[in-house]
């Protein structure tokens, strides 16, 4: 076994399923986007080679910059929500009572499409007969906001469901990672009088530090190319207060039929999404690695 696996040819055929599987289903379409981005093209007819006239008009729009700090806005609060879903798999993980029932209803949006999460909270947030105007109205608040149509909230309103649809996602690591923590470690802080803050904070934590930072470029890549249920739910609008790189993508592609312009928007996000990644690993990387 030891001599077949040696062969550099055998490795070469294992291998290449796999490499021809990406080259079709990614480095291709990346390589076509960055190629119809140089071009005037409705996506049906003739081609015209315009240059980098696409990626030039990108850089000076600014409804694509409005809707790229849309994006990035999403992007921290997705990252400054991990807080709270570590929080959570930190109790879950402590073996409090009714722990078990807890982690499979934050796994019940996961389980859910985006269309239907859409729809659910559209009707939440309905500002004549929705249950969060009903509470508001219920307790005393005057003329409560049409959450989806003023333009000052909209995009926070959002915000909600999609912290919701995936705080299931990030919980589940959290609480897997906890649970692969020696329990040897825990008795033997509460044996030397560490609270549970104590041990939360200064043990379970840096334990699960590796875990904690590829949630976080997860977070954010995820954010950045988000798109179905801001685009099911308010198209953008209104106004393009809600707008992200990749509706705004979406629209100039399919709905104005700039295809070539559209191209050029996804080949800027795939850019701008490269180099976040980049930074954040960067910005989080450490030499020192906590074995237990």
């Amino acid at each position: 076994m030891n001599k077949v696996m040696s062969n550099k040819w055998i490795i070469a055929l294992y291998v290449l399923p796999g490499l021809l599987l990406i080259s079709v289903l990614i480095f291709i379409p990346l390589i076509l986007s960055a190629y119809y981005g140089l071009m005037k093209w409705d996506g049906i007819g003739a081609m015209e080679f315009i240059g980098l006239e696409n990626y030039i008009n990108a850089i000076q729009d600014a409804k694509f910059w409005e809707s790229a700090f849309h994006s990035f806005l999403l992007a921290l609060f997705s990252t400054l929500s991990l807080v709270i879903y570590l929080a959570i798999s930190i109790i879950l993980a402590s073996k409090i009572k009714g722990s078990d029932i807890l982690r499979k209803i934050y796994l019940i949006p996961m389980l859910l499409s985006s269309v239907a999460i859409a729809q659910l909270w559209i009707k939440i947030f309905n500002p004549s007969n929705g249950m969060l105007n009903s509470i508001l109205l219920g307790l005393g608040v005057e003329n409560p906001p049409a959450w989806l149509a003023e333009p000052s909230i909209v995009l926070y309103a959002i915000f909600i469901p999609i912290l919701w649809q995936y705080a299931g996602f990030y919980i589940l690591i959290y609480y897997a990672a906890l649970k692969n923590i020696p329990e040897s470690l825990i008795e033997a802080a509460r044996i030397d009088g560490a609270t549970p803050f104590q041990i939360a904070y200064k043990i379970k934590l840096p334990l699960i530090m590796g875990v904690v930072k590829v949630t976080i470029v997860l977070a954010i890549v995820g954010s950045l190319k988000y798109f179905d249920l801001i685009y099911v739910m308010t198209g953008g609008g209104p106004n393009g207060a809600s707008e992200v790189m990749a509706s705004y993508m979406y629209k100039l592609a399919f709905a104005s039929n700039d295809f070539g312009y559209g191209s050029a928007i996804g080949f800027l996000l795939l850019i701008i999404t490269l180099i976040v990644t980049v930074i954040v690993r960067k910005a989080t990387a450490t030499k020192e690695e906590i074995q237990y």
